[in-house]
């Protein structure tokens, strides 16, 4: 019976350093964390300097990051407006149906490239499908396309 009390109280004891070992360690990551330290306004700031790449990547490095960045449709806004120079239909009615500026970038910015290749004439002297990148092609509405073929006709 001594035995199994000695056991118990070793594994209260090191059951006691793992929950002190883990609150260290989350404390450090905490003061790592500039995000959490930060006034808002100062991340924001840092955050909003960053290209859509480099967003998408921040959001990917931490649960407080991605948080932060997720939920502020002032970051994305810039980004998303950059891409309604091209798709400025598409983003409307997104905007009108009541996504938020991330789901609205996510949900256009390939077609937004894919469209602007297009518009800027590097598919103009297509003679096949085939010669077509696939790997980069969007599927797009019918009023898209008929923009692409107007512009294709004024060329």
């Amino acid at each position: 019976m001594d035995k199994n009390s000695k056991r118990n109280n070793n594994s209260r004891v090191s059951h006691t350093e793992a929950n002190s070992v883990d609150a260290e360690k989350e404390k450090n990551e905490s003061q790592n964390n500039f995000v959490e330290l930060l006034p808002a306004e100062v991340t924001f700031k840092i955050f909003s300097q960053l290209d859509i790449r480099s967003l998408c990547r921040a959001s990917l490095t931490c649960r407080s990051w991605n948080d932060r960045i997720r939920d502020s449709d002032s970051l994305w806004k810039p980004h998303c407006m950059t891409v309604r120079a091209v798709c400025r239909r598409e983003i409307d009615d997104d905007l009108e149906s009541g996504y938020s500026w991330r789901v609205i970038l996510l949900r256009n910015y390939q077609k937004s490239k894919v469209k602007h290749e297009w518009l800027s004439g590097r598919y103009s002297n297509i003679c096949s499908p085939i010669s077509l990148p696939e790997k980069i092609m969007y599927p797009m509405d019918a009023d898209t396309w008929g923009e692409i073929l107007e512009a294709e006709l004024e060329r």
